[in-house]
């Protein structure tokens, strides 16, 4: 029970009962959504295969959600993956290369989560179409607001990051990140606007 009581009205687990923010990023391969609740978990088993969670928040001990996700996982016999990011900050490039040499032995479909799909998860569904060869464009729509992300917020910083890619395209997007990325000068030169602040870290409360 308490376990529930902290993922409901301590992680706002309660807005994710009628708010699944799901999305299809590449049918029978990749899915996304925010935090999933065990009854969300077998639902998305049963209708779409999922094989492997990755979880883009990361293992907390003391997040009532995290501990009932991992117990379903576990029940199911779905793998889950811990690859923590951020949300308001520029990507690390050892973080995106840490997921992407994993993601060659994981069961596929994957289903990416964070807490509410809109930034981390945005992010690596991008990153996902851009290893595939896909245009930029195309990657920056898995960040919009449809799913919630607010471009203008410190959260914006991760668009920031693909639009710097789409300069270098068609370079190889690996070859671009070890290369090219600068994650201090994105850090540097990217700026928010303080209302966008506001809404994503006062109103919605983002992680």
């Amino acid at each position: 029970m308490r376990r529930w009581l902290n993922a409901l009205f301590v992680d706002h687990a309660l807005f994710r009962l009628v708010w699944r923010n799901w999305g299809v990023v590449e049918a029978g391969r990749l899915y996304r959504s925010n935090h999933p609740l065990p009854w969300q978990i077998r639902a998305a088993v049963r209708r779409h295969g999922i094989r492997t969670i990755i979880n883009l928040r990361g293992h907390r001990q003391d997040c009532g959600a995290d501990a009932l996700s991992r117990a379903e996982a576990a029940r199911l016999g779905v793998t889950l993956i811990d690859a923590p990011f951020e949300s308001r900050g520029a990507p690390h490039r050892d973080r995106i290369e840490r997921l992407v040499a994993l993601l060659p032995s994981l069961r596929e479909p994957i289903l990416i989560h964070c807490k509410s799909g809109a930034d981390r998860t945005g992010l690596i569904a991008a990153v996902w179409l851009l290893l595939q060869g896909r245009p930029p464009a195309e990657a920056m729509r898995q960040l919009s607001l449809r799913y919630g992300h607010v471009a203008a917020a410190r959260t914006g910083i991760l668009d920031a990051f693909v639009a710097l890619y789409a300069k270098a395209w068609p370079k190889p997007f690996l070859q671009w990140l070890r290369e090219d990325y600068d994650e201090a000068a994105l850090r540097r030169d990217f700026r928010s606007r303080r209302w966008a602040d506001a809404i994503t870290d006062g109103l919605l409360r983002r992680e």
